[in-house]
């Protein structure tokens, strides 16, 4: 049975896993290899349980820990080729573990097919995943994209579940300390999703059938996950919370527990 752990989500670190304790992906690794071991074993995943490492893009609250969990475990790195260059570039991946590029595959790991599709940000390049699992399920996560391009509508659209960016409250950003150029780069259409975006696009997935979401990457500074929670909740008022569609919020760190899907 298919499940989500969404292991670690904020702008200061993301790592989610999907799968069982018998096998699964992890996407991406934004914290260090003691707290991600840490995290896989309060939710009762052997570090053996992670057959391979997806990675989103190359920014730092993504890579963190992929050079000491490479080096440790040798397992192989998936990609956009332009993030995985940057990264041997930058020495973030260790030597033992083979760097495959993605782009355009279907992708057999773990019993599921992983593929990628572009998001919009601001980085050398950028993905969000889409996953089949082995009981014929799909999920997505999707996260740091400034706005939501025709490719990832239709990437989204048929999975059951979806781990979504709602990364800021327009408000609290506007009205919070972040210098002007950094506020206009999170507003840009190649910055963050804010909560009343992510929203607008959930209601369009209820209509074609997914039923599951999990809000992820909300920044610490310009959100809060009940302003989140409500936002989205308040924009679904053709829909009933339990009866329709299913709605949570990752945490920053783990304290245990999977969403099945």
């Amino acid at each position: 049975m298919a499940r989500i752990y969404p292991l670690f989500s904020s702008s200061k670190g993301n790592s989610t896993f999907i799968g069982t304790e018998k096998g699964g992906i992890l996407i991406d690794c934004g914290v260090s290899f003691k707290r991600l071991s840490a995290a896989l074993e309060v939710n009762r995943l052997p570090l053996s349980a992670v057959q391979a490492v997806f990675i989103t893009h190359e920014h730092s609250d993504h890579v963190a820990g992929l050079k000491m969990l490479t080096k440790k475990t040798g397992l192989p790195v998936y990609g956009q080729k332009r993030t995985l260059q940057k990264l041997c570039d930058e020495d973030k991946i260790s030597p033992e573990s083979p760097v495959i590029d993605i782009t355009g595959l279907n992708i057999p790991c773990a019993g599921s097919e992983v593929s990628c599709f572009n998001t919009p940000h601001d980085t050398i390049q950028s993905c969000g995943y889409r996953i089949h699992t082995d009981d014929d399920k799909y999920c997505a996560v999707c996260t740091d994209l400034g706005h939501i391009t025709p490719e990832v509508d239709n990437a989204l659209t048929g999975c059951r579940l979806v781990l979504i960016e709602a990364n800021y409250d327009e408000e609290m950003l506007r009205r919070g300390p972040y210098p002007l150029y950094l506020k206009e780069r999170i507003l840009s259409p190649n910055g963050h999703l804010s909560n009343n975006s992510c929203a607008e696009q959930i209601g369009r997935l209820i209509s074609r059938g997914s039923t599951h979401f999990i809000l992820g990457h909300l920044s610490q500074d310009n959100n809060l996950p009940h302003i989140a929670d409500q936002t989205v909740q308040k924009s679904l008022v053709q829909f009933t919370r339990g009866k329709d569609y299913l709605l949570g919020v990752a945490p920053v760190e783990t304290q245990g527990g999977a969403v099945i899907f």
